[in-house]
């Protein structure tokens, strides 16, 4: 994730948020991938086996992972994603991921983390969701 423009992981938070216009921007304007993790992550299966269909199992997997799926996390280490394993813990409320992603100047993602731990918050879980 961090190949992408500040802008767009910025905009990519704001749909965690439930922003359908920019979440429809990003869907029509090359973040597609983007646009299913967010939904994914809102609860959507849909979009959760776009991303897998599509390529983009690292995407799938931090969307298990921010629901705490150990193999998830452990997939996305072993596969060399450690900045997404450390941002899918701190999605998850784990303070020292956090801590570690602010301390590393990486604070778009403590806002985008930040964005997701109020949305579950605030949600009901699915707890038949499909695990990675």
């Amino acid at each position: 994730m961090l190949n992408y423009p500040i802008k767009i992981l910025v905009a990519f938070g704001e749909t965690i948020s439930g922003n359908e216009k920019i979440h429809n921007w990003l869907l029509t304007n090359g973040y597609p991938e983007l646009a299913a993790l967010s939904k994914a992550i809102r609860g959507s299966e849909e979009a959760l086996k776009w991303l897998l269909k599509n390529g983009y199992p690292q995407l799938a997997a931090l969307d298990a992972a921010i629901d705490s799926d150990q193999k998830a996390t452990k997939w996305l280490i072993e596969n060399n994603w450690e900045i997404m394993a450390t941002f899918a813990k701190a999605s998850a409320e784990d303070m020292k991921a956090m801590a570690w992603l602010a301390k590393n100047d990486l604070k778009v993602f403590v806002i985008i983390a930040q964005k997701i731990i109020a949305f579950r918050n605030n949600q009901t879980f699915d707890y038949h969701k499909i695990h990675f």
